[in-house]
């Protein structure tokens, strides 16, 4: 072989070792690590609260809340965090009268993952703001609030007014004995079924189906449907201080009777 081409032959064989090495980086990259919340360790915090209304304001977190016996603000948290070039971390604090729960991922590539479970006292009026992941609640008597942007809402066996709101995730609530139920998804079912007569139920979405089920006994109905079909089996009347609202642009609505 000429001396140039022996020269040609190495400029080849070392762009190909650069393009494999190039190659194998991007898979490394695209291979990258993930946060396991399934393995998390979890931590507990307790926090004091000045009044009787609390907040919840999270960013990213799946949320379980209960009421307990307590006189502070009881939480366990499990955070599972990876990064590639950056930090992972999560932070709580209470700021007045609000718990803040945050997560602080960065870097080439990170994933984050938490779960919060807490205690609230008894007595307490709640509201709950999370934008992105799942809320459920259990066994409130107080007032529950809760908004969430990316996320289902889950509301059970509570007595207290129900305001609930989810930008893209169905709401549900199931064995409600509140007089007062507000319930509303932009993109989501909604499914409420009350455990004794209410005062007043308002539902409405944009997309998804609405069905609720209510105790027997007449009731002011007012349900439609743009795009879908409406089924009202409770009895109706007109003059009733009980009152139902169901209103759907793309979804069924059924106002049925409880088992």
């Amino acid at each position: 072989m000429k001396p140039r081409s022996r020269a040609r032959a190495r400029s080849a064989a070392r762009l190909s070792l650069v393009a494999g090495g190039v190659l194998l980086a991007g898979t490394a990259l695209t291979g990258c690590g993930s946060a396991d919340l399934d393995k998390a360790e979890p931590e507990y915090k307790a926090f004091p609260l000045a009044g009787r209304e609390l907040t919840v304001d999270t960013d990213n977190s799946e949320l379980e809340l209960v009421p307990g016996d307590v006189k502070e603000v009881k939480v366990t948290r499990w955070f599972a965090g990876w990064t590639l070039g950056g930090s992972s971390k999560a932070s709580w604090e209470m700021d007045g009268g609000t718990l803040k729960l945050r997560e602080h991922c960065d870097g080439l590539s990170s994933t984050c993952e938490s779960r919060h479970r807490i205690e609230v006292p008894r007595g307490v009026a709640l509201t709950v703001k999370d934008r992105n992941g799942t809320v459920k609640a259990r066994g409130f008597a107080t007032d529950l609030k809760v908004s969430a942007d990316n996320g289902e809402i889950r509301v059970a066996d509570s007595t207290g007014a129900l305001d609930l709101f989810s930008s893209n995730g169905d709401v549900v609530a199931t064995g409600a004995g509140s007089r007062q139920v507000k319930a509303r998804s932009d993109n989501g079912d909604i499914r409420l079924t009350m455990a004794r007569v209410p005062d007043r139920v308002e539902t409405s979405n944009d997309n998804g189906n609405i069905r609720i089920e209510l105790p027997r006994t007449p009731y002011r109905v007012d349900a439609s449907s743009e795009n879908g079909t409406t089924k009202v089996e409770v009895p109706r009347d007109d003059a009733s201080g009980h009152s139902v609202s169901g209103h759907s642009d793309n979804g069924n609505v059924k106002v049925l009777i409880a088992n």
